[in-house]
């Protein structure tokens, strides 16, 4: 493991951290990819699977499809159900798709940066969706600028299809395969040609990319790709596995074809996937996700637990370890927090100030519940503190005796570079303070951590398969230009 050396500015008092770190966004989503080859409606697949990776990112979503002869491309700011109307979707036609639905974790946040991004090159006319972050962007454009090349977007994918359209391969596929092994960091790629669908995915196997199919009448077979197994439910493809880390996968008219671009390299994983980013009914790296969940629940119950009457989960995150700690714990399990799903990003606020308006929004009590009650609440982090201070007061308030804060994961201590949007070191609570340094901050009656050994378990994670480097600072590959990464989060805020 690589170590960068990052000078962490201490946080001298956790009461001047960000206000407004609501719940439900305390870590900006990634980013969701879809893909479909060989069915007559692509495009509605497409918005159907994205439509089930809303929640890997809510800023931005586009399709683009191919009929044969053209690329057809559709990219709006919002959410997948707005942008896509029966109308768009009739603008899109052809037997192939692609899409992609954003939420920022290089670039800024612009109508220019949303994807799928298309080109025109000697190779033809492609398109792009990329999740995850490629770590030497900034080298890698530097250098293609210097060569001449113009670029539309801030995006880090934007430089992926300069490098492809520059190649001297003849061949798309070649072309890409040497593009690739320019990369650094992490990629689940998803191309479109006007004959072919190629997916690609990092040697080290950051961010999850699965494979499904689809058996058509007259015998015709469709494949699909996706971030998650939960778009193969909703659009009824059988889930096949997954893309391998390192591999490039090309389904075309001569069928589909599988092989490996790069050399082996150790596994990273995002153990975050199974942590939060993930939806509960996925299979993400092979392993289901509800499992994960209960499992870190039932190891931290068997690591910290407490005498109490209940155990709440703080929804959605919290819910599946919430039902396992309470399993394993002999415990209760009760919905004593209700969340609005109905909140958007802006809203307005009363001018006479409500003390934690922003979580009051977000969540609600159930007194009735809570009063009188020794309340264990399960959550899956603690960023900067402030959202767990406030749901902590809110179940005060509601009447609880005892508030016992448990974390199913162990503490964040350092910044994702490979797609997930955490802040920066000097905003990371428990990068700068003691476990009851942070109890006192967010005013509960006990605070514990999952070890990093229990969460290893609650993966199986036996063969050192996962990244864990926002809980180590130990990253699985060389970041070269670190610090215009950490400026980039800066800038981000």
């Amino acid at each position: 493991m690589w170590v960068p050396k990052v000078l962490v500015p201490k946080m001298s008092n956790p009461e001047t951290a960000d206000t407004e770190d609501l719940p439900f966004d305390k870590f900006r989503e990634e980013c969701g990819v879809f893909a479909v080859c060989g069915h007559p409606e692509a495009a509605k697949l497409t918005y159907l699977g994205l439509y089930a990776l809303q929640h890997r990112g809510q800023e931005s979503a586009g399709i683009a499809s191919s009929d044969g002869r053209k690329i057809h491309t559709y990219r709006a700011m919002g959410r997948v159900a707005d942008i896509f109307t029966p109308e768009v979707l009739r603008g899109l036609p052809g037997e192939l798709a692609i899409g992609h639905t954003r939420y920022s974790t290089a670039g800024d946040t612009v109508l220019l940066n949303a994807q799928p991004f298309s080109v025109a090159c000697n190779k033809g006319r492609i398109a792009v969706a990329h999740n995850g972050n490629i770590t030497n962007a900034v080298e890698l454009r530097r250098e293609l600028e210097r060569e001449g090349s113009i670029f539309q977007a801030s995006s880090d994918s934007e430089v992926i299809l300069h490098l492809v359209a520059r190649s001297r391969e003849r061949t798309l596929a070649g072309a890409l395969r040497e593009a690739l092994l320019q990369l650094e960091g992490a990629f689940s790629l998803v191309f479109l040609a006007e004959d072919r669908i190629l997916v690609a995915r990092d040697p080290h196997g950051f961010r999850p990319l699965a494979l499904g199919q689809m058996e058509l009448s007259g015998g015709y077979t469709c494949y699909a790709f996706a971030s998650e197994t939960c778009a193969f439910d909703l659009v009824g493809a059988a889930y096949l596995g997954e893309v391998e880390p390192g591999e490039m996968v090309i389904v075309g008219p001569e069928g589909m074809t599988r092989e490996r671009y790069a050399p082996i390299r150790d596994h990273a994983h995002c153990v975050f996937e199974h942590v939060y980013f993930s939806r509960p009914d996925s299979i993400v790296f092979g392993k289901p996700v509800q499992e994960s969940r209960e499992m870190l629940g039932r190891l931290l119950a068997r690591e910290h637990p407490v005498d109490a009457d209940i155990v709440v989960p703080v929804p959605d995150s919290g819910t599946a370890a919430a039902i396992g700690y309470a399993s394993e714990a002999g415990i209760p399990f009760r919905q004593a927090l209700i969340r609005n799903h109905y909140v958007g990003r802006t809203f307005i606020e009363p001018s006479q100030a409500i003390r934690d308006f922003g979580v009051k929004l977000k969540l609600n009590p159930i007194r009735h519940l809570l009063e009188g009650r020794r309340v264990i609440l399960v959550d899956d982090s603690i960023v900067r503190g402030t959202t767990s201070r406030k749901i902590v007061r809110m179940v005060r308030n509601a009447g609880a005796r005892e508030v016992h804060l448990r974390i199913a994961g162990p503490p964040t201590i350092s910044p994702c570079f490979y797609g997930v949007d955490t802040p920066v070191p000097a905003e990371l609570i428990a990068a700068n303070h003691s476990v009851e340094e942070i109890r006192r901050f967010v005013e509960a009656d006990s605070v514990a951590y999952l070890s990093l050994a229990g969460l290893r378990e609650a993966v199986s994670d036996y063969s050192h398969d996962y990244c864990y480097a926002c809980y180590t600072g130990n990253y699985p590959t060389e970041l070269v230009n670190i610090e215009e990464l950490m400026a980039a989060r800066d800038r981000r805020g």
